[in-house]
């Protein structure tokens, strides 16, 4: 078993998870988009009409949930792959993302993940560099401007990455922010081929070092 982390951070629309799975793929590591975790539960608690600002009931969600993100994203079996991408979950997702007792039950999720994998792990999120992973091999925080990062999350608009931006940002719960070790990669106008060689010659540069 190997320890060996490449963590990512960065806000909405900057790359992270295209990012990250062409590295863990360039690398033959494995992969942990935790984006999708914190959406599963926003799905789930949705369709069982749990209201979102209800904390103890979304935390007891979480913390009874085991999230399988391959081949498809499930909770405790059930499928929520059709609507992770949906409006609903687009605007749940800040407010499950901010429960302390959710991340809590998350963040020990991705952690023993990442613990049982035979090989590196890369794994992107929000807070991956400052709160899940703090002594990750290599920190990286991607960023683009507000509009390439609104055209690449096409339907959901300008607005709505803004709006998460801020959320995220402000949450008290493990907020958004740039590690102070990390490196700050710009993705902006940047194919994927060359983001990632710049994050695998980082890695690189600090196993040698």
């Amino acid at each position: 078993m190997t320890q060996e982390v490449i963590a990512i951070d960065g806000p909405a629309g900057s790359g992270k998870s295209t990012v990250a799975r062409a590295v863990a793929d360039a690398l033959g590591w494995t992969y942990l988009d935790t984006g999708a975790m914190y959406r599963a539960i926003t799905v789930v608690a949705t369709r069982r009409g749990i209201d979102l600002d209800n904390a103890s009931e979304l935390a007891a969600l979480a913390e009874s949930a085991t999230i399988a993100l391959t081949p498809h994203v499930s909770v405790n079996g059930e499928s929520v792959d059709d609507d992770l991408r949906t409006h609903a979950t687009n605007v749940g997702v800040s407010v499950v993302a901010a429960n302390e007792g959710v991340r809590r039950a998350l963040v020990h999720q991705q952690r023993r993940w990442a613990a049982e994998q035979p090989v590196g792990t890369v794994v992107e999120g929000r807070d991956i560099t400052t709160v899940v992973f703090p002594d990750a091999t290599l920190k990286v925080f991607l960023t683009a401007t507000l509009d390439e990062r609104a055209r690449r999350r096409g339907e959901e608009g300008a607005e709505s990455v803004a709006r998460r931006d801020a959320a995220d940002a402000s949450r008290a719960a493990s907020p958004l922010r740039q590690a102070d070790d990390a490196v700050v990669v710009d993705t902006t106008g940047r194919s994927v081929e060359e983001v990632v060689k710049e994050i695998i010659e980082c890695l690189t540069s600090r196993t040698l070092n």
